[in-house]
């Protein structure tokens, strides 16, 4: 992927100075994704993990609202006219865009408006970092549709955003969750009004984006896969991953940095 020229045909995209934009582009709609936009994000996810000028990703809203979850039209209608093997092929999909986001190095950040429901919550739930709007509505909705909670792997992340008990209620009552308590329950970041959003996205994608990339990406692998590690294989997995990048250049930069009281300019090698 080239991320300059990159052209999706099914959600915007933007790319700056190591970061790039995303957002789903049916505003009129509050952004629901369709099958087309589904696969696509999935497949410029895993494009991610190859594309090195990319640093930081931003899934930001559109038109006031982040997303509507699958589109009743275009997703729902016809699920229910499929048979099991054509559904369970669908919810793979659905969750290889999940797999998609948390496996590609750069950091994710979620900047939330207006709506984020049933798929559109997944999103920026799989997100690492979380920045909305005070009355933004987040809700899992599933099993308002006749769904369980379980989709897109909500069972396996929320409660560790948020905790068990919280996850339960979202998951089971299928409530909406307001930007105030998402923040006080520790789902957002940061909560900031409407017009500030989108700056304060980039604020945070170049301050990470300025820091050590490569490194960055060994902090998301192993928040990754520390969810499956005992203590002792969690604490020998980092000291592995912290020899790893002490052998960058950008520690070494770093370290000439601190004795020349200089600010470290990483260059993620």
């Amino acid at each position: 992927m080239n991320p300059e020229s990159y052209s999706p045909k099914h959600f915007r995209w933007s790319f700056s100075e190591g970061i790039a934009s995303i957002s789903l582009n049916i505003p009129e709609r509050k952004n629901p994704l369709t099958f087309e936009s589904y696969a696509e994000l999935r497949d410029t996810f895993r494009d991610l993990v190859y594309t090195k000028e990319v640093k930081v990703v931003i899934f930001t809203s559109n038109g006031g609202n982040f997303s509507s979850g699958g589109d009743v039209h275009d997703i729902i209608g016809p699920l229910v006219k499929m048979e099991m093997i054509e559904l369970l092929e669908f919810t793979r999909m659905t969750g290889d865009l999940v797999k998609a986001i948390r496996a590609c190095p750069q950091p994710v950040i979620a900047a939330v408006e207006g709506i984020s429901v049933g798929a559109g919550a997944i999103i920026p739930m799989s997100c690492d970092l979380r920045i909305a709007t005070a009355d933004s509505k987040t809700a899992f909705l599933f099993n308002k549709v006749g769904l369980a909670g379980c989709d897109m792997g909500a069972c396996a992340i929320l409660p560790r955003i948020i905790g068990q008990g919280r996850a339960s209620e979202l998951l089971f009552l299928g409530r909406t969750m307001s930007g105030t308590e998402g923040e006080k329950w520790g789902y957002f970041n940061e909560l900031v009004a409407a017009e500030d959003l989108q700056e304060t996205a980039l604020k945070y994608a170049k301050k990470i984006a300025a820091g050590p990339t490569f490194a960055n990406g060994i902090t998301k692998n192993q928040l990754n896969y520390e969810w499956n590690m005992s203590l002792d294989q969690a604490i020998e997995a980092e000291a592995q991953a912290q020899a790893i990048c002490m052998q960058t250049k950008d520690f070494e930069r770093a370290y000439h940095a601190f004795v020349s009281k200089e600010k470290p300019v990483f260059k993620g090698d």
